[in-house]
């Protein structure tokens, strides 16, 4: 799969877990929020007011 910033948040999450640990680091509760399921990365990221560029970065470390 590859990550890209319109990516779902729970397709991320779903096909690997060990990306919520990402998630988590940078406090997006993604997890607990009720727009995982429809929320793009680059939305998600926003709205913590991350870049979604570094994000892709250390998730696609994990999925290597």
């Amino acid at each position: 799969m590859e990550i890209t910033k319109d990516t779902l948040i729970a397709d991320i999450v779903r096909e690997n877990p060990k990306t919520l640990d990402v998630f988590e680091k940078y406090n997006m509760g993604c997890t607990s929020c009720m727009g995982l399921q429809s929320e793009s990365l680059e939305k998600g990221c926003l709205m913590h007011g991350l870049k979604v560029d570094d994000i892709i970065k250390e998730l696609k470390k994990l999925t290597k």
